[in-house]
């Protein structure tokens, strides 16, 4: 299904892209002396926030950070629920999982007053269809999973997800560790949609799905630019900055866009419902919306930028730059995930489990 296409068509052709990520776990944060209750407990994507822009917080404010990270939105849900109330302050949910968040009360409403900064956003990015009142979330950055070719050692022409389906790549792909998405290309090289839930084309996707499993190498949602550098792997479907960041070590890894439309994502800032450090929390996502501050996460992570202003301080390198910067066609033309009902999730984990084992 096509969705928040308001979001990117306005700004795509001066805006760029990136991706998410998920891991490690530990605290940062030097300088400052932060005062009892100083202290910011962050859940994130991983490879998403440069540690030199977090260590620049607490020289700044003295508010101590403390920086989780996760792989995906599902382990990000699952992990918050888990935990004791306000065992995090700030989370960051994609598109779709911001209206899950806001739906099971996990997020509360976002007082703008006291993010200035908020100006900075590009108007086409406020009330998204996922918090169309713009009360519970900040976008952060945004991307595609593109499909990420070595040209050297592939000599075929790669045009669609269809073709990393293909025999002929067996043991040579990197893949996202995220079920929405995999599952989601399987479904769009059948001529389905990302978010299929008619149960009897389930089945046929799920019988695509099958035929990735003897071609896919690594499952890789932190890094999959290490294996394609490496030369582990000639073929991927990855973030798009992930895709930039492999190309700026091997031109021959360039980025395709395919034929079916791309996976897109939005990821923001929310706060929890449970935070204790509400304070924190609204001056640390100001801070991320300083157009300075989103220039050094752009220049260590070239994701898409909803934040104007930044983009303005950017180099042609970057918005020329299809990996960082998309066409705008590829934008008008790319697809969301959507929340699922349970019965279609259920399908959706059995398919994953299956591919796997």
């Amino acid at each position: 299904m096509k969705k928040i296409i308001a979001l990117f068509t306005a700004a795509a052709m001066t805006l760029s892209f990136t991706g998410c990520g998920g891991g490690t776990s530990g605290e940062t944060g030097t300088g400052g002396t932060a005062s009892v209750g100083e202290t910011l407990n962050l859940f994130v994507w991983t490879e998403y926030v440069p540690q030199s822009v977090i260590d620049d917080f607490t020289k700044e404010t003295g508010i101590k950070v403390n920086v989780s990270t996760y792989s995906s939105n599902e382990d990000m849900l699952a992990k918050v629920k888990a935990e004791s109330e306000g065992a995090f302050d700030i989370i960051q949910p994609s598109d779709y999982m911001v209206e899950q968040c806001i739906n099971q009360g996990i997020v509360q409403e976002i007082d703008l007053s006291k993010i200035p900064n908020f100006s900075n956003i590009d108007e086409s990015y406020k009330k998204p269809s996922y918090d169309p009142e713009g009360k519970y979330s900040v976008p952060y950055l945004g991307g595609l999973g593109g499909i990420a070719v070595n040209k050297k050692m592939i000599t075929d022409e790669i045009t669609s997800y269809a073709d990393l389906f293909k025999p002929d790549y067996a043991g040579q792909l990197v893949v996202l560790d995220d079920f929405r998405p995999v599952i989601g290309i399987a479904s769009e090289s059948l001529g389905y949609d990302l978010n299929e839930t008619d149960p009897k084309k389930l089945a046929d996707v799920k019988e695509q799905v099958m035929k990735l499993k003897n071609n896919i190498k690594l499952y890789d949602s932190d890094s999959p630019k290490s294996a394609l550098i490496a030369g582990e792997c000639n073929l991927g479907f990855c973030w798009s900055a992930e895709i930039a960041l492999a190309n700026a070590e091997n031109p021959d890894i360039e980025i395709v866009f395919p034929d079916e439309g791309a996976f897109l994502f939005l990821d923001n800032w929310c706060i929890t419902s449970g935070s204790k450090n509400i304070e924190a929390a609204h001056k640390f996502i100001d801070y991320m919306c300083r157009p300075e501050v989103m220039q050094k996460v752009l220049e260590e992570f070239p994701y898409l930028c909803p934040n104007k202003a930044a983009v303005e301080l950017m180099g042609e390198e970057y918005t020329s730059n299809p990996a960082k910067n998309p066409p705008a066609e590829v934008i008008e033309k790319g697809n969301y995930n959507t929340n699922l009902d349970n019965d279609t999730i259920a399908i959706y984990d059995e398919i994953w489990t299956e591919l796997k084992k």
